[in-house]
């Protein structure tokens, strides 16, 4: 998958979605409108397009009734057979102490999103959400023309540096002939430039032939030769064998945590497409509790798993999401991608 979707290429699918901050009922309304805009050109029908402008108005709704720095993401999901639209609140607002209880209709205090989770999780294919007193909430919301797929086992979210358009960080998930791997990546700089070196990455990593990692890598290396070239890693999780396999050039943070801590991950110095004394997988045991966390330079590892109860057996965009907003910085680009065992 790339962005949240099976690894090919249709048109516009390195597009990361559309950032709002919603600090005003005018912001709300344009990002409601860009969902439904994005549900009409993928073919949603009529009655899905409804649910998800209910979901996106309730979502943005509360962000500017309830949050403190709302910020909201309207992107495709897709699998090989259908596409949807997701919907991401992240606010720093003041939480909840019941989420369960928060989503009944008509319950709203203090501390709580309001009134409208009901009708988020009623209208929308499938959601998730977490939310800590005193940090904030992230919401997760899917809205699909059919039935929805699982749930995903890898999800991940990019933002660009403040006053850029684009960002140069990028990730992608792939199955690939039985094995399951994800890409983060970090084109070098900021901006188009950046952004090209990172989208030649994850199109050179979607047709790449099934392989190990290091491998993969390699491939990855040889096909940046042309751009100005990214910091890069590939991770592939085996249930079978209870493994990560992990291969990374630059400075790409990779790290496995489970209810019991956190093992980092080692990539080794280099610039893919440019520089690189030596290419070297490890692996790293992996139970079914833990996840696979690799975020880019952007985002700062300061931030503790117990200070979320609960967090790591969300979803991996809830945990992506909540990631980005407490650790990802302003000043650069950011990107988190998160993986457990499928």
């Amino acid at each position: 998958m790339i962005g949240g979707t099976v690894a090919s290429l249709p048109e516009g699918l390195l597009d990361g979605g559309s950032w709002f901050r919603v600090e005003a009922a005018p912001t709300a309304s344009a990002a409601r409108r860009a969902a439904e805009r994005l549900a009409t050109e993928l073919g949603l029908p009529e009655s899905r397009r409804a649910d998800l402008s209910i979901v996106t108005a309730e979502a943005a709704g509360n962000l500017v009734k309830h949050a403190d720095q709302g910020t909201l993401l309207v992107r495709t999901v897709r699998t090989e057979m259908q596409a949807g639209v997701e919907i991401i609140a992240i606010d720093h607002g003041p939480g909840m102490i019941d989420p369960e209880r928060s989503v009944g209709d008509g319950h709203s205090t203090a501390g709580t999103l309001g009134i409208g989770l009901g009708a988020i999780v009623r209208q929308s294919s499938w959601s998730d959400l977490h939310s800590v007193p005193g940090k904030g909430t992230v919401l997760v919301a899917q809205v699909w023309p059919a039935d929805p797929p699982p749930p995903a086992w890898a999800a991940g979210l990019t933002r660009p540096l403040s006053g850029e358009s684009v960002s140069g960080d990028a990730y992608a998930i792939r199955e690939a002939d039985g094995r399951h791997q994800v890409l983060m990546c970090d084109g070098l700089g900021h901006g188009g430039l950046a952004a090209a070196a990172s989208h030649e990455a994850v199109r050179a990593f979607a047709e790449a032939p099934a392989a190990p990692p290091a491998a993969v890598v390699e491939l990855l290396h040889r096909r940046l030769n042309h751009t100005r070239g990214a910091a890069l890693a590939v991770a592939e999780l085996d249930p079978v064998a209870g493994l990560v396999r992990y291969a990374g050039l630059g400075n790409i943070a990779g790290t496995v945590i489970s209810p019991g801590g956190r093992r980092g991950m080692i990539s080794l110095p280099g610039i893919a497409g440019h520089q690189r004394r030596q290419i070297r997988e490890y692996d790293y045991p992996i139970g079914p509790d833990a996840i696979v966390l690799m975020h880019s330079d952007g985002v700062v590892d300061r931030w503790n798993m117990t200070d979320y109860p609960g967090l790591l057996y969300r979803s991996p965009t809830v945990i992506a999401a909540t990631v980005l907003r407490d650790a990802g910085i302003r000043r650069d680009d950011a990107g988190v991608l998160v993986a457990r065992l499928p």
